[in-house]
């Protein structure tokens, strides 16, 4: 069909629809127009008199279902700006004037698939891109080593290293040692002091913070990163390059770090669970290390003892800071400083989980402890494998933000998800299928899955990693009382437990 034939088609169409009919077809003397109002614009089927019209509406039907995928406010400006997406999954609808059979999942997939050609440029372009990283830092070397021999020449040697190791430094707490990890206990380094001194709220007397203090001309060493040493990478950015710098993370934050708690002393309940599981029952690891940590915002607030209240797992063993008062917490359970008159560090010295007081291990083999069990069962039948999946909780937690992923074979279709109880996902590009539950308490606490997918081995289906989070621990440690050592009224506190899944598999 030529293009002028189309276009006279098209422009037929707007002159042969009315307003208040009820079909949504229209017939001339050679075509048919099969449409559907999709708010302001109209999705329009042409085909010729012989074709089935009940095929036609359920490729319509099909086709409206894919559109809002790809555009989605349904304005003419919107389907212009979708135009190739649009057309792509059209073609995989229609081939050669005829109707396919697919789905929107498959459409989907399909519009999605990788490139070998593709990812050979990428790779080649960031090969490209990190050789030039590499050539701009060597000639910013290169600048900087020169500039440091002509301050040699010019001042005859290097400059004297200013203030460093002088100043005594107020409230240091160098005795006390407070850790920067927050939950600490680094073998040999007590609770360790934090390298940024300002986070500890102290300064050091008869001279100004660094943040006030310019650096003096001609010092040949100096300590941190130097402002000028990309000198080089400007000029780039000056002429037009595009720059892509990598920053480096801070050290001792994690990456997906939660906000700081705004109350002035803030109490964190975390555990972290290791579990390796066999897929045939039984366990193989079992480890749960817990902290609880402390953050102060005001120094004022830092003359206090914590009163913690432990449950009844005898398995946990609790380990409490070397700082910290062992008797007072093995005959009261009250965390307290050996020496009451230091008070506790302030500001973010920690890290934003705060400074570690308290740590506890507990490893087990019994699998009525492990929260999460699931059992996996595949079978084939004929040229297909059908994979059952059950997952059975424990009644004394209630798990949040659930997701089981099972590793997949390599397939070209979605697999077909039979039952589930819950909601699942599909990764094409990495090959798993992601079963996601929002909550599991007492209303549901077991749950299945069946997916087919094409003849497979057992072993295909391992290992299946789970990840959660619950705001019940296996310590059941509590803070009930925040006692402040110059007397008056108890100061505010505010409390967070978690548990979490640091690595939790079944093999």
């Amino acid at each position: 069909m030529s293009r002028i034939r189309i276009e006279g088609l098209l422009a037929a169409f707007p002159k042969l629809i009315g307003t208040g009919k009820q079909h949504t077809y229209v017939e001339t003397e050679n075509v048919r127009y099969v449409y559907q109002p999709m708010e302001a614009l109209y999705l329009l089927l042409v085909t010729n008199k012989h074709s089935n019209i009940l095929e036609d509406l359920a490729t319509l039907r099909l086709l409206s279902k894919l559109v809002p995928e790809y555009s989605y406010s349904l304005d003419e400006e919107d389907i212009c700006q979708n135009a190739f997406e649009l057309i792509f999954a059209f073609d995989e609808v229609i081939s050669l004037g005829h109707t396919e059979n697919v789905t929107v999942a498959q459409v989907k997939q399909y519009c999605e698939m990788e490139s070998h050609e593709e990812k050979l440029h990428k790779l080649v372009m960031q090969s490209k891109i990190n050789d030039t990283k590499d050539v701009m830092k060597r000639k910013a070397s290169e600048i900087d080593k020169s500039k440091i021999e002509k301050n040699r020449g010019d001042k005859g040697g290097f400059g004297p290293l200013q203030s460093l190791g002088s100043g005594k430094i107020e409230n240091s707490f160098s005795d006390l040692s407070i850790s920067s990890s927050g939950t600490g206990f680094a073998s040999g380094s007590g609770f360790g002091l934090n390298s940024d001194v300002d986070s500890f709220s102290t300064k050091s007397k008869g001279r100004p913070t660094s943040s006030a203090t310019a650096p003096p001309k001609g010092i040949g060493m100096k300590l941190g990163k130097s402002q000028r040493t990309n000198q080089f990478l400007e000029s780039l950015k000056a002429e037009g390059e595009v720059i892509l710098e990598h920053v480096q993370p801070k050290l001792g934050l994690p990456q997906a770090a939660a906000l700081p708690s705004t109350d002035p002393i803030s109490l964190t309940v975390e555990e972290k669970l290791n579990v390796t599981l066999k897929r045939d029952g039984g366990v193989s690891n079992f480890d749960v290390q817990g902290t609880l940590s402390l953050q102060i915002l005001d120094k004022e607030d830092g003359h206090i003892q914590v009163q913690v209240q432990t449950g009844e797992n005898q398995a946990i063993i609790f380990k409490t800071h070397p700082n910290m008062n062992k008797d007072l917490f093995a005959n009261e359970n009250i965390l307290g400083l050996k020496d009451p008159n230091r008070p506790f560090p302030t500001g973010q010295a920690g890290g934003s989980e705060g400074v570690g007081l308290l740590k506890w291990r507990m490893q087990s083999t019994d699998e009525s402890m492990v929260p999460l069990t699931i059992n996996c069962w595949p079978s084939s039948s004929g040229n297909e494998t059908y994979v059952s999946i059950e997952y059975e909780a424990l009644s004394l937690f209630d798990l949040q933000n659930v997701v089981i992923s099972v590793p997949l074979p390599a397939l070209r279709d979605a697999p077909s998800v039979k039952q589930i109880d819950g909601e699942w996902r599909y990764d094409s590009r990495n090959s798993f299928l992601e079963w996601s539950v929002l909550l599991i308490d007492n209303s549901n606490r077991s749950g299945s899955m069946e997916f087919v997918v094409p003849q497979a081995e057992p072993s295909a289906f391992f290992p299946i990693s789970v990840r959660f989070i619950a705001t019940e621990t296996f310590s059941d440690l509590k803070v009930t009382n925040v006692i402040p050592l110059n007397g008056g009224n108890p100061p505010k506190y505010s409390q967070r437990t978690q548990l979490i899944t640091e690595n939790y598999q079944i093999v």
